[in-house]
């Protein structure tokens, strides 16, 4: 499991002690339950010892993120190239008029999936954009960190 030192005090790279005046920090249960009312978010690997970002759509089951993706895409070759890869997974809904919404970003382990039943589940389940998607990859949170914006002076 993905260890961070502090952890109680880590924020999610928001480079903050406490959220800003105007928004809240929400506990992982409700930024679990944010992530899963949206059905896309930016998934961020490491790819050529860089970071690397792809927009795909998931569903989140059993506490995990499910995307499809394709067997030859550079998010797959990541996550085969080790025992579980550390991922980041973010979404967000945010209305610029009004500057309200949030931000959910989850970390931790990726790994194909290879049991055929659940395959078939998320084969069922997920349908990717674009391309033909043949590997399910899961994405196991082990820090989960969410914003809420609320209205100006709210």
């Amino acid at each position: 499991m993905l260890q961070i030192v502090n952890e109680r005090d880590y924020d999610g790279g928001l480079g903050l002690a406490q959220a800003p005046a105007g928004a809240q920090l929400l506990d992982e249960a409700a930024a679990m339950r944010l992530l899963a009312s949206v059905d896309y978010g930016r998934v961020i690997f490491t790819l050529n010892a860089l970071p690397a970002i792809r927009v795909v759509n998931h569903v989140v089951d059993g506490g995990r993120i499910i995307i499809r993706t394709r067997l030859t895409a550079a998010i797959s070759a990541a996550v085969r190239s080790a025992d579980g890869v550390v991922i980041a997974y973010e979404a967000d809904s945010i209305d610029p008029p009004t500057r309200t919404g949030w931000s959910v970003v989850a970390t931790g382990l990726a790994r194909t999936l290879t049991d055929p039943d659940q395959i078939a589940r998320y084969e069922r389940l997920l349908h990717p954009w674009v391309n033909h998607a043949d590997t399910v990859v899961a994405i196991a949170p082990a820090m989960i960190t969410g914003l809420r914006l609320n209205a100006a002076g709210g």
